[in-house]
């Protein structure tokens, strides 16, 4: 297992996560079995939005003697009332679940205090200058919560979320898929049946989110890396291609400020199906291709970072310099942790000898040598 570090947190996360909703299904025995066999494999982090008491409980009595293994993203705002969830700002509501979740879980401390599933700006607007903001950072200033996190799906509230200077990282929503699509309040756009087929490959939107999380230290774990299982089938892809979990965990863990892909997990052979990526091939990891040669797709000309250009004969990481030149180009100044990142390369754009091999092995056509320009020009 390979490990990351979550933006500013400071955390060394795996790269492969554990989303615990698919266990609520299961009985205590289950649980523990596939919570185990997730700690054996080096899964780390873990994360539990879910307010039903069950599975709080089995997930309490999984990690019980081993709480120090796990960093836990526990949400606050998801409450169980009647008998069903509820995603709620009342703080009487709040805290009696927040409290449910740190007694059920039998720990007096949440690594990742996560604000639950903020998809409107307004609603953001709202809990950033009230009383549940202040409940949160009370909550950290107790040391009950390491840090303050928020889920979200809509990256117009991802990217307030990184730069309001309080949220530390973020949960977010990354797939080829939703990645084509504009910005929505409303989480049912994104498992709409027919994708416009024109639609222009990777939003500018999510592109920058990306890039303003990975410029800010917001570091991103990600949820839906499999777009609901939609992916998998070439009937449900929007693309009219189907993409393996590898390929679709290789491409959430190559955007910009990703750390790990949290995946929900029904039995050890789904662990076993999603940690078979730390060992392998880059054939295996290939999205791009897929993507390049499926009936439907609208990445032409953009990078993706997916790293089909290499091998470079001068040694230049192509894909690398491709982000940390997306990454500059958001400042009228190149920022001077970039640049130093760039210049501790140990190959630069203008090793370039424009034999233009990248080119050719390009899935989406990108003009490498005019980039490669660009970036000495950009960086001098």
């Amino acid at each position: 297992m390979k490990y990351r570090v979550l933006g500013k947190t400071g955390l060394h996360v795996s790269e492969i996560g554990l989303g615990g909703e698919w266990l609520e299904r299961h009985n205590t025995a289950e649980v523990k079995e596939v919570i185990e066999h997730c700690a054996q494999a080096g899964i780390n982090i873990l994360d539990c939005w879910m307010s039903e008491p069950n599975v709080r409980s089995n997930i309490g009595t999984a990690i019980a003697g081993q709480r120090e293994h796990w960093i836990i993203q526990g949400h606050i705002g998801s409450t169980w009332q009647n008998g069903q969830y509820v995603r709620t700002r009342d703080l009487t509501k709040v805290k009696e679940a927040f409290q449910d979740l740190l007694e059920r879980l039998r720990t007096d401390y949440i690594d990742l205090g996560m604000i639950h599933f903020v998809d409107e700006t307004a609603e953001f607007s709202k809990i950033m200058e009230g009383e549940f903001i202040s409940y949160v950072k009370e909550l950290k200033d107790k040391g009950t919560i390491r840090h303050i996190g928020m889920s979200t799906h809509n990256p117009d509230v991802a990217k307030l979320a990184a730069q309001s200077g309080i949220v530390e990282m973020i949960l977010f929503s990354v797939n080829p898929a939703f990645d084509m699509l504009p910005a929505t309040e409303d989480l049912n756009d994104y498992f709409q049946e027919n994708y416009a087929e024109n639609v222009g490959g990777i939003n500018p939107e999510r592109a920058e989110l990306y890039q303003l999380c990975e410029q800010q230290g917001v570091g991103i774990t990600v949820m839906k890396g499999y777009a609901g299982g939609r992916l998998f089938s070439a009937e449900t892809s929007p693309f009219g291609a189907a993409l393996t979990p590898i390929q679709c965990l290789h491409y959430a863990l190559t955007r910009p400020a990703v750390a790990s892909v949290m995946v929900g997990f029904d039995t050890t052979q789904h662990v076993d199906a999603a940690v078979a990526y730390e060992t392998a091939s880059e054939s295996e990891k290939d999205y791009a291709s897929v993507l390049a040669g499926a009936p439907r797709h609208a990445y032409s000309g953009q990078c993706t970072y997916c790293g089909h250009c290499a091998p470079c004969p001068s040694g230049i990481d192509i894909a690398m310099v491709n982000k940390l030149y997306d990454l500059a180009k958001m400042q009228d100044t190149v920022p001077p942790t970039v640049r130093a990142h760039y210049e501790g390369l140990s190959a630069h754009a203008a090793d370039c000898i424009q034999c233009g091999g990248c080119e050719t092995r390009c899935p989406f056509g990108v003009s490498v040598i005019e980039r490669m320009s660009s970036v000495v020009k950009l960086f001098v």
